[in-house]
């Protein structure tokens, strides 16, 4: 007989969860042509340019794989390395004006999206799931 995921426990529930906002992100940046590395990269640098070594830490990826991700989203017109006026040997990854409009239009789109699945749960519940949820990504 197969377990419930109540009776799977909190790990199991939130790997599902993990793989259901995975599977609702990578659908809405294949509608904007854009794979989910890429929208998660537009997605980092709303809040402005982030050095390589930050966005390798960010995304967790090893620095060739990094590379790659910017080299192809540079030639889409997405995102320009800036040079880090801090570090002469370091650049800085900014969105360009259409890899802005991208990434507003790609989370907000994952936003709506997670609303709507989640527009059943009574407001004392989706008010304590937000609560929950905060302190454990900033644990």
């Amino acid at each position: 007989m197969t377990k419930t995921i109540e009776e799977q426990g909190l790990a199991v529930a939130l790997v599902r969860l993990t793989h259901l906002v995975q599977h609702l992100f990578a659908d809405v940046a294949r509608s904007y042509e854009l794979t989910p590395q890429q929208a998660q990269l537009l997605c980092l640098l709303t809040d402005g340019p982030v050095g390589m070594a930050e966005l390798g830490r960010l995304l967790h990826l090893e620095k060739s794989s990094l590379t790659g991700l910017v080299d192809r989203a540079e030639r889409r017109g997405l995102v320009v390395r800036a040079r880090d006026l801090r570090d002469r040997r370091a650049c800085r990854i900014e969105l360009t004006d259409h890899g802005a409009q991208l990434a507003v239009q790609a989370h907000q789109g994952v936003t709506d999206r997670l609303d709507k699945a989640t527009a059943d749960l009574p407001t004392a519940e989706r008010n304590l799931l937000t609560s929950v949820i905060a302190r454990i990504v900033t644990t």
